[in-house]
């Protein structure tokens, strides 16, 4: 049989915690008082004593008598008889007065939970806007529905960033695929196209599908970033610099690229994915720095951070474009994606550079003037790092 509902609450549970202990502390206490006079004057019954009566020198029977002290006994005696009779009535008045002391006390402490239950309850998987805002005492309950506030702020936040994302990679997808339809249709299906219509309808398909895989790709890299199923290890930055040199570093321009690497720079975290993101910021430096120049890639320390910066001698970024240079999809004032190389233009590569370098608890920063290059640094916490200090505000590196 299955029991109501009221009793399998916590509320009913409280109420009877509350009732027994107030009930057995009252109980004490009575059978404390009960026993204490019970010891202390010794209460017991009249006991009856025969004497004779004479009067007038004659004999006039036996009576009853009774001494000083057996009358005060008698007082007693009937005194703890009294006292155990209402203390079982007030016992029995006071667990039924305190069942209902218990259910209100007990609601009144359970309140939190029950407005924690109801904005848990009214709010909705698209919407993630409500919020418990607790008032009240800084006590535990108070924690937990700030606890349970902030966890609703980073899911509204993944959230809202997801969508944005899938709103982002639609627009970017629209256009390739919209290209290749129209040279479908204009060019390759066409039965009166010349065969250099469809050599260049050729070449703008071949274009598109290369800038949807990169998308696409760039999608799966942010995605398996999200979901953490990286294994971490022991990490050289400096040796993780070099092989992205040597893997990012692609052009057919005049390019020089120079290492200035420090050694013994350690930190835990995924060696592919840091290599992600250093050749990603150095594919940005390739495609924006003129021809003749040089790309440097450098590492160092400072303090309990480690850190990695590509600099270029390009044409800069404006101040108010730095900020924002490592949003998704972000493009430059050119219209081109900030972070991309001419064949990789998905808007998606220095957005991957921060994602990665905060899922391994560093930052990331730009240090650009318009005319001068740009420098970007990566900042990363040392495997001993120990103290709770933020890196340094400006560029590690000149």
């Amino acid at each position: 049989m299955k029991r109501p509902e009221v009793f399998r609450s916590i509320r009913f549970r409280l109420t009877v915690i509350y009732s027994t202990v107030l009930f057995a502390l009252a109980g004490l206490t009575l059978g404390v008082i009960y026993f204490a006079l019970a010891e202390t004057t010794e209460p017991r019954p009249v006991t009856a004593l025969r004497a004779k009566v004479i009067r007038d020198g004659q004999y006039q029977g036996m009576t009853n008598v009774a001494q000083i002290s057996e009358f005060e006994a008698a007082v007693n005696y009937n005194t703890l008889e009294k006292l155990r009779s209402y203390s079982l009535i007030a016992l029995g008045g006071l667990f039924v007065a305190s069942l209902g002391v218990g259910w209100v006390l007990s609601g009144r402490a359970l309140r939190p939970v029950g407005a924690i239950t109801r904005t848990a309850r009214e709010i909705q998987a698209t919407d993630l806007s409500r919020r418990i805002r607790l008032n009240g005492p800084p006590d535990e309950l108070r924690d937990l529905a700030d606890t349970i506030d902030s966890m609703l702020d980073r899911l509204d936040h993944a959230f809202q960033s997801q969508r944005q994302l899938i709103d982002d990679a639609s627009h970017e997808l629209r256009s390739p695929l919209a290209i290749i339809r129209t040279n479908l249709d204009a060019s390759l299906t066409a039965p009166d196209a010349t065969p250099e219509e469809r050599a260049r309808a050729v070449a703008v398909v071949d274009r598109a599908t290369t800038r949807m895989s990169r998308l696409v790709e760039d999608l799966l890299a942010t995605a398996r970033r999200d979901a953490d199923g990286s294994a971490d290890s022991d990490v050289d930055l400096s040796v993780v610099a070099r092989e992205a040199g040597e893997e990012a570093f692609v052009t057919e321009r005049p390019l020089h690229l120079r290492y200035e690497t420090a050694a013994g720079l350690h930190l835990i975290g995924d060696a592919d994915a840091l290599r992600r993101a250093a050749g990603n910021l150095l594919s940005n430096a390739v495609r924006l720095a003129p021809s003749h120049s040089t790309v440097t890639m450098a590492t160092g320390q400072a303090g309990s951070w480690l850190w990695l910066a590509v600099a270029d001698e390009g044409p800069g970024i404006a101040p108010a474009d730095l900020s924002r240079v490592f949003d998704r999809f972000w493009r430059g004032p050119n219209g081109e994606p900030a972070g991309s190389r001419p064949e990789r233009r998905t808007g998606l590569g220095l957005a991957i550079v921060r994602q990665i370098v905060e899922s391994h608890g560093g930052r990331v920063a730009a240090f650009s003037e318009p005319g001068q290059g740009s420098t970007f640094v990566l900042w990363l916490p040392a495997a001993d790092r120990t103290d709770e200090e933020a890196p340094p505000p400006g560029s590690p590196w000149p």
